[in-house]
């Protein structure tokens, strides 16, 4: 037991490296906040759609571009990701025994790589996981005629996808294994294809961070545009500087309302089914809503014609044929009548007694 208590304390590549607790920790630190973001630019899409429904629209790729910003800026002058500087942790390359400061940034190509690995790889599966959700759905509800030759490609594609999962999640704890038991200088694979691994941040590394930020260097820039240059560096740099900074503390109130919304989510979900059903929408004309709704309730708004397969959003109520909206919210993102942000997660079949 005290030997396996050893492994787990830090790996028998030097006592310089973090346990394995520290390692996957510092991994599930970002996955904390993607949500909370979403959350957020959910919420601001319902109560503005006309201005702020692009952040529900684009909120992959927004949050492509700040999460490409933060860790650029954390690479380049701190040697480690957001979440890994957070738990005092920094980035060497592999090859080299000796350490850097990890203020002196990492080599060119290990620094591209990690970025890449670091912003790419999350957003790219992400995106194939929403794939997979929706072609399920496709399937399940037969969107697409029986004969199509795509139906069969992605009836494939669905088939395949759980074995390249299964491989994909084993190769990390294959990794993580053997990491635990000093057999790798690597818990995850992707530092091992940027080249690097990660250590402990030293006495000399945090002195070196207080300089950097207390601004004791200086450097003298001759000409006009070299000025303008350092200026919009230094501008970006404190934009992501701020944004470290107030993510780094946010962090501790994101833990507490994970917390809470945890505990209390069985109460939370038995008082809401309690409620009244909710009025309609009060920002709405109700001029333009009388010319968007037909006069026959059995009629769907989108097609003008006698619904099938009535299906209803969970976001504004209004029903719809299963066809027509799923069509319309697979490409807008939103309700047809009343604007607000809508997922296809949001469609709610109706059946009837006679069905």
């Amino acid at each position: 037991m005290a030997e396996l208590g050893a492994h787990l304390a830090g790996p028998a590549a030097g006592g310089d490296c973090p346990s394995v607790f520290e390692a996957v920790a510092q991994e599930s630190l970002m996955a904390a906040l993607r949500p909370a973001l979403r959350h957020l630019g959910r919420v601001l899409a319902e109560a503005h759609p006309a201005r702020c429904g692009f952040l529900w629209r684009w909120f992959d790729e927004l949050y492509l571009l700040l999460d490409l910003l933060l860790q650029q800026h954390c690479l380049r002058t701190l040697s480690a990701s957001f979440s890994e500087n957070f738990y005092g942790l920094k980035r060497i390359p592999t090859a080299e025994p000796r350490q850097h400061l990890a203020t002196a940034g990492l080599p060119r190509r290990q620094h591209w790589k990690s970025l890449l690995l670091l912003v790419l790889v999350p957003y790219l599966k992400g995106k194939l996981e929403r794939l997979v959700s929706s072609l399920r759905e496709e399937d399940e509800y037969s969107i697409h005629p029986p004969s199509s030759s795509w139906k069969r490609f992605y009836r494939a594609f669905l088939a395949a996808y759980p074995f390249i999962h299964l491989s994909w999640e084993g190769w990390f704890l294959i990794q993580q294994l053997c990491y635990i038991l000093g057999k790798a200088r690597h818990h995850s694979p992707m530092l091992r294809l940027a080249g690097v691994r990660l250590v402990r941040l030293t006495v000399d590394d945090v002195q070196a961070m207080e300089k950097t930020v207390a601004g004791t260097t200086s450097n003298h820039i001759p000409g006009l545009k070299a000025q303008v240059q350092s200026a919009v560096r230094k501008a970006v740099g404190g934009f992501a500087f701020s944004l470290s900074t107030g993510l780094s503390i946010s962090m501790f109130f994101l833990q507490f309302l994970d917390w809470w919304y945890s505990s209390e989510n069985q109460e939370t979900i038995k008082s809401l089914t309690a409620l009244p059903t909710p009025p309609p929408p009060v920002h709405l004309d109700h001029g333009a809503t009388s010319a968007l709704l037909p006069k026959l309730k059995t009629v769907c708004p989108l097609c003008r014609k006698i619904r099938v397969n009535a299906t209803a959003l969970s976001t504004s109520g209004f029903v719809f044929c299963y066809r027509c909206i799923y069509s319309y919210v697979k490409t807008h993102q939103r309700c047809p009548i009343t604007g607000y942000a809508t997922e296809l997660q949001h469609l709610v079949k109706l059946y009837s007694p006679e069905s």
